[in-house]
């Protein structure tokens, strides 16, 4: 079974994630974002600007399914999935691709107020403000990326297409 956490960045999917982790024998935690990440790191510097979220690259669909697919096969419990898509028509490829291959796919979208999200994402924003005055160049809060989404989240995932357990 494959139990995919949805929600907007910030909303508590990890935690959602580990917390379910601990409590399911045998469940293990396969994080779609990291397989996302190391498609961008291997990107140039040019394409990097051009797909600034990963999901836009169909490996990364192609790869999470793949990869997914695998992982639900070989475990002996609950395969959870942490994981923001928004996107209705990536929706359908990876998680109705997941249900199609035969796979018990659970989706649960988790809501929160806005303005308690916002909070949860500025205390990040330490986190980004101490990596800028190590010297990275990281985004300021208000031009995160999780920032710029958050209503396109709230608002996508509170659409049917994202209610319906697949």
């Amino acid at each position: 079974m494959l139990l995919w956490i949805n929600g907007p960045f910030g909303g508590g999917k990890s935690a959602t994630a580990r917390e379910l982790h601990r409590r399911l024998p045998g469940s293990v935690i396969c994080d779609p974002e990291q397989l996302g990440l190391g498609l961008q790191r291997m990107l140039p510097a040019g394409l990097r600007r051009d797909f600034p979220d990963f999901q836009d690259l169909p490996a990364w669909r192609r790869g999470v399914c793949e990869v997914l697919d695998l992982v639900l096969r070989s475990a002996d419990g609950p395969v959870i999935a942490p994981m923001t898509l928004i996107e209705p028509a990536y929706f359908a490829e990876v998680i109705g691709g997941l249900a199609e291959a035969g796979h018990d796919v659970r989706h649960f979208a988790l809501l929160a107020d806005a303005r308690l999200i916002e909070r949860r994402l500025r205390e990040r924003a330490v986190v980004h403000a101490i990596q800028r005055l190590r010297g990275r160049d990281v985004p300021l809060f208000r031009e995160t990326f999780a920032m710029r989404k958050l209503g396109l989240c709230l608002s996508r995932l509170g659409q049917p297409e994202f209610a319906v357990a697949r």
